[in-house]
């Protein structure tokens, strides 16, 4: 008895693995076959519920994936007949369905063809708000709940799902095509994609707010979507950026004690960095520049790189980092991109040099309510003896700071100087 419930015990668990690794497959197909997400989700899910019951008895097929989008079509013509009593239009929609597609049950898994690329450009389409693509994509490409995406970004569930929803019927409304991006077209919806992958992992990098200085379901997930299109669509920032975030997610243990306290980079143990993701972002940051087709992702993997190949912070080669800050300033210029120059110049040179940068900055009214430019003010002050404007630069700090281990490390800093005072 023991044994026939373990054999009937193991497809059920196979469904569960095949639905971890090819349901997003499954889905995106089923999108492209059916033309509506609503109605390819409902499809994907009655599939692997007639896997579940048919599996145990008839054995798992030898093409599952072509398995289960054939049944997610067969099931979607089968609601279609059913609701077109109440709506003609959807027995016509039906019969084409059915005349108009070839059924994938025979289908090896080379002919099957890999949807999620087409699948990503249309969540991250420009017509939809940024927190909609980001939602949209988490959604739908990565496949997690909607409970899972609003705790990523400390909201509730109800605003994720409308801002899902109002996705979806913007792209049914605007009959937003199910496709990857022409030639022409391809390098700015490319940007858009990359930076909605860039966005979720920063947040899940460095979180904006909350109880944790990280959150990493969104690092997670924005790696593994980098890795997906490194493999669908092998660009040069495409490379790049996969180095930055797994170059950045190696020295995710070495960032926090076990409190939940920052450590800053220049006082991490640097033998709790991972070094299989070292290599792999230094192999994609060595890729990317060999393209001469790269961006700013790029090099700021090459800059991260840098700091990875140092065995200490006083080896680190920052006249390097300067000279790649400078090229990431022409590249792509912005107040943040001058700020980290300016940390790289004060470490290079001296912190006075620096700090009149970061003056400079300030002084034109750029990040002025940026938190980490008067931190980064606050220390070079620190470090000069300029006590009074340090503290008024860390106050001014802590006043816009939001993550609790940012506040508190801030605190420490003001009391250490309180008490040196």
């Amino acid at each position: 008895m023991r044994a026939a419930r373990a054999r009937v015990s193991e497809p059920r668990e196979m469904v569960e693995e095949i639905y971890r690794r090819e349901s997003r497959r499954v889905l995106a197909t089923l999108i492209d076959l059916l033309g509506d997400f609503d109605r390819a989700e409902e499809a994907m899910h009655d599939a692997f519920a007639a896997a579940v019951e048919q599996w145990p008895r008839t054995g798992i097929p030898a093409r599952p994936r072509a398995w289960l989008i054939s049944t997610g079509r067969f099931k979607a013509i089968d609601s279609l007949r059913h609701r077109a009593r109440f709506d003609a239009s959807l027995a016509e929609f039906a019969r084409r369905l059915e005349q108009d597609t070839v059924d994938p049950v025979n289908w090896d898994d080379e002919r099957i063809p890999d949807d999620r690329l087409r699948l990503i450009f249309t969540c991250c389409h420009p017509a939809l708000p940024p927190d909609a693509q980001i939602a949209l994509t988490l959604r739908e490409v990565c496949g997690l709940t909607t409970e899972e995406i609003a705790r990523a970004f400390l909201t509730v569930a109800p605003t994720v799902a409308k801002r899902i929803v109002r996705a979806k019927a913007k792209i049914r409304d605007a009959r937003i095509p199910f496709e990857v991006p022409s030639p022409t077209d391809l390098p700015e919806r490319l940007d858009a994609v990359l930076q909605v992958v860039y966005l979720m992992f920063t947040e899940g990098y460095a979180a904006s707010s909350g109880a944790s200085l990280t959150r990493p379901i969104l690092t997670g997930e924005a790696v593994r979507l980098g890795r997906l299109l490194a493999e669908l669509l092998p660009e040069a920032e495409v490379h790049g950026l996969l180095a930055l975030m797994v170059l950045q997610e190696s020295r995710s243990s070495a960032r926090t004690v076990s409190e939940g306290d920052l450590v800053l980079l220049q006082d991490q143990d640097r033998s709790l960095w991972r070094r299989d993701l070292i290599d792999e972002g230094l192999a994609l940051v060595e890729r990317a520049l060999a393209s001469r087709r790269f961006g700013p992702y790029t090099l700021q993997a090459a800059i991260a790189a840098v700091h990875a190949e140092a065995s200490s912070a006083a080896a680190t080669d920052w006249n390097q980092i300067v000279g790649l800050y400078d090229v990431l300033q022409r590249v792509s210029p912005s107040p943040v991109v001058e700020l980290n120059r300016a940390l790289a110049v004060a470490t290079r040179d001296t912190p006075l040099a620096g700090l009149a940068l970061i003056d400079a900055i300030l002084s034109r009214g750029d990040l002025q309510d940026y938190c980490l430019a008067h931190a980064a003010r606050a220390d070079l002050c620190r470090r000069l003896g300029r006590r009074a404007e340090a503290r008024a630069s860390y106050a001014k700090a802590l006043g816009l700071a939001r993550p609790e281990p940012v506040r508190r490390f801030l605190m420490k800093r003001l009391n250490a100087l309180a008490e040196s005072g």
